[in-house]
């Protein structure tokens, strides 16, 4: 196989578990100021304590190898969505901030104040994932030396706009899922009741997601049209979806979420295919201007370094992943090292 392949399967690899871990804990964010009282929110916080910076990691990851695996896709993506990277890097920082200032005096002013920053920071890191998502399929105006030509205003396209809000339905049903993993009693009651509802909002964005491609983005289905047999991933991905209700219903929560994780893997899977071999598509000459796999990676010499650095580097933050999820698991309880 291909060096370039495998580092964009590294790449897409990581976009997956980074959706799917840090997913989570972006979707009890958006739910915190649904919580009814501060001891709520102090579960809400405590639940993804233990593993929210180490499920920021597969970010870094992701932007280290665009970095020095395909170096002109970071380029172009870093100066194309400038405006929009800075928002969500604040969205990161302020988010990170909250959840450790949040309990550092028991004035309820100063808890409500990191509150709502903590919850903007979530709603604003997953609308801005699922915007940048969406320009990615459809694609940007890109001139011969690979510049983005467009302005702020053609990020917010409705498609990118319909991606970004379908993304924060997707990360606010897989938050309250692990959420009733996670609590118990009355809360628990409570979060169960708040799940049909976050179905019912991504499974009405995901068809309406469904139905824009279908309709205005024909070559995301093209390779599925040469290969039919690959219709068996979109097949997969609607019976995830499909069980995830189900699943609720009969009170099977772990495998609820587990379902959840394979929805996500799939569509993400699902974008790859269809803009395979685009990394940054062009709308202005999609043949001569586009950046793919194969016109904007490193040398072969530095593929196989950095591949080397990467076989030692993902096994260990998975080893490390692994052992916090075992130590943490559980419902969740509150102490005096609680946040």
């Amino acid at each position: 196989m291909p060096l370039e392949i495998i580092w964009y399967l590294v790449i897409m690899l990581s976009l997956i578990c980074y959706a799917m871990l840090d997913g989570f804990d972006l979707g009890v964010g958006i739910l915190h100021p649904f919580a009814r009282n501060d001891a709520a929110r102090r579960i809400f916080l405590n639940a993804i304590g233990p593993v929210w910076d180490g499920n920021e990691v597969w970010l870094v990851i992701v932007g280290g190898a665009l970095f020095a695996g395909f170096p002109d896709v970071f380029a172009t993506i870093f100066s194309a969505f400038y405006i929009p990277v800075m928002i969500l890097l604040m969205g990161l920082i302020f988010r990170a901030v909250s959840i450790e200032f949040r309990s550092k005096r028991e004035s309820p002013k100063w808890r409500e104040s990191w509150d709502m920053l903590f919850a903007i920071g979530s709603l604003v890191i997953s609308f801005g994932i699922g915007v940048v998502l969406g320009n990615l399929i459809e694609g940007m105006p890109l001139d011969a030396d690979y510049y983005y030509t467009g302005t702020f205003s053609d990020f917010l396209s409705p498609f990118a706009l319909l991606v970004g809000v379908t993304t924060v339905a997707l990360f606010t049903m897989h938050g309250a899922i692990f959420l009733v993993m996670k609590t118990e009693g009355m809360l628990h009651d409570q979060i169960r009741k708040w799940i049909p509802r976050t179905i019912a909002f991504f499974i009405a964005m995901y068809l309406a997601v469904t139905i824009a491609v279908l309709v205005d983005k024909p070559y995301m289905i093209a390779p599925m049209q040469k290969y039919p047999i690959m219709f068996l991933i979109p097949l997969i991905a609607l019976v995830t979806i499909i069980s995830v209700p189900f699943l609720m219903k009969k009170k099977k929560d772990g495998w609820a979420f587990l379902s959840s994780c394979l929805s996500i893997s799939f569509l993400l899977s699902l974008a790859a295919i269809g803009t395979f071999p685009y990394m940054v598509r062009s709308t202005t000459d999609t043949d001569t201007n586009s950046l793919t796999i194969f016109n904007s990676a490193s040398s072969p010499l530095t593929l196989k370094v950095l591949l080397i650095i990467v076989a030692i580097g993902v096994p260990l933050v998975l080893a490390y992943g692994f052992y916090i999820y075992r130590i943490f698991r559980g419902k969740v309880e509150i102490d005096a090292s609680s946040y």
